[in-house]
């Protein structure tokens, strides 16, 4: 819309019925203090007058008990009836089952406990052949300590934190392999803990997508693609590159994702703040045009002088616009880039506001009337803008600064047009100022009819 292609083919009389709006003071201002229109920093005054008192907290049986890794603070079972189990696996009585581990030692078990825990301990069982009126099954592949630490699990539901930390991974697939869904949870629990590091998230993401565990998966991808440079040199990256390329290829491409949303995200946030800037511009236009601010307002109305403060961020740099577009000797549109500018933000105003035969900003009604004759592609430009401006205005909410400030206050309404958005801005106007005060005509409403 800040494109050279938009002209604006007013005659240089409207420029001057614009002057006649507005008693201009002069003020000795040094230009590297005043800020530009669009590039005033975000809203700081606050009203903390009209703010709502917040709700209560809520009370303590609606918080969230943290999940803990001690089973007895998360758990109804009496200390006594873990014991007992505990105990009746520790000195194995009644057992009749033995479980050969890995470096040939073993351990006693119940067979009935073993088939209701887990279904595929179970189905093992009945496979196994009896001698003795004993059952032998094997456990391949971990440790004595960590078979130990799973069967106990399976009575008790107890277990050591040093063991746990030291046999978390064994512990994950054995919960797996034969289906124990209260370990599994424990294991990756502790493992989100604090237990990953850039060392093994590798190691740890490649055995959670073996051991079905989605959420462990995301958290490992996370800190991989948050540290990516550290951890793409580590000895595990390396041996999952040779070993699993498809899995190097998927990560490569969740990195690109994140950059690129990140980048989608930045990229937001700087067109929003633009449009936000925007919209105090147009609040500060009405604020001058009705109310009058520091050097600057109607006839009708007493300036308040340089050293009153203004609640509008925007104002000073659009005082300065507007003393210059008063006083330019080139106002035609395409004849000063600076009074362009100005001729941009009337016309903006005049599409936001609902009311242009009795709003105070000058040329609303003659924008008005002027915008049936323009091109179809700037008018949707000009659209998509408002659109912009508005939804940018929307997003502050009802408790925002902004809201609280212009809450009361009388002007334009804003037309709420849903349209396809689009990058679409005003360039920034400069800060030049006309020395010279300007006494104009006290009926500029009258002066518009006229044009």
């Amino acid at each position: 819309m800040a494109s050279s292609d938009l002209d604006y083919p007013w005659p240089s009389s409207t420029g001057e019925s614009f002057c006649g709006s507005f008693n201009i003071h002069l003020e000795e201002d040094n230009p590297a203090d005043i800020l530009p229109v669009l590039e005033v920093p975000s809203s700081s005054v606050s009203s903390k007058c009209n703010i709502p008192r917040p709700p209560s907290l809520p009370s303590k049986s609606c918080i969230r008990i943290k999940y803990s890794n001690r089973l007895s603070e998360c758990s109804s079972v009496p200390k006594e009836t873990k014991d007992t189990w505990d105990k009746l696996f520790k000195e194995g009585y009644g057992s009749d089952v033995y479980i050969i581990t890995e470096d040939k030692s073993y351990i006693l078990a119940h067979s009935s406990i073993l088939s209701v825990a887990s279904p595929v301990l179970g189905n093992i069982l009945q496979q196994s052949k009896v001698k003795n009126g004993m059952r032998y099954i094997k456990i391949p592949g971990v440790p004595y300590q960590a078979a130990y630490a799973f069967i106990r699990f399976i009575y008790s539901s107890c277990y050591e934190e040093d063991e746990m930390k030291q046999f978390v991974l064994h512990l994950l697939v054995l919960s797996h392999s034969y289906s124990v869904p209260s370990l599994k949870r424990v294991c990756i629990y502790v493992l989100e803990q604090g237990w990953l590091t850039k060392e093994n998230v590798i190691d740890v993401l490649q055995l959670a997508r073996n051991c079905d565990a989605p959420r462990l998966s995301f958290i490992c991808v996370h800190m991989i693609i948050r540290d990516f440079k550290t951890i793409s040199s580590t000895e595990g990256w390396k041996v999952m590159k040779r070993a699993n390329p498809a899995l190097e290829q998927e990560l490569l491409e969740c990195l690109v994702e994140a950059d690129s949303r990140k980048e989608d995200r930045l990229k937001r946030m700087e067109e929003k703040k633009v449009y936000l800037q925007l919209y105090e511009a147009m609040e500060a236009l009405l604020h001058i045009c009705r109310d009058g601010c520091r050097t600057i307002g109607p006839r009708d109305k007493v300036l308040k002088g340089s050293q009153v403060a203004c609640g509008f961020p925007a104002c000073k740099g659009l005082e300065t616009l507007v003393r210059h577009f008063s006083s330019c000797k080139t106002r035609v549109p395409g004849g000063c880039v600076h009074c362009k500018r100005m001729w941009q933000l009337l016309e903006l105003h005049s599409r936001l506001c609902n009311d242009p035969d009795s709003c105070k900003v000058p040329l609303c009604r003659h924008f008005k009337e002027k915008m049936q004759q323009q091109a179809k592609k700037d008018e949707a430009r000009w659209r998509l803008l408002v659109s912009k401006v508005i939804s940018s205005k929307n997003s502050l909410g009802p408790f925002s600064e902004w809201s609280i400030r212009m809450q009361g206050k009388t002007g334009c309404n804003l037309c709420m047009q849903q349209k396809k958005l689009q990058h679409v801005y005003l360039e920034d106007p400069v800060y030049m100022l006309s020395k010279q005060p300007i006494r104009v005509q006290p009926k500029w409403l009258e002066a518009w009819g006229e044009l």
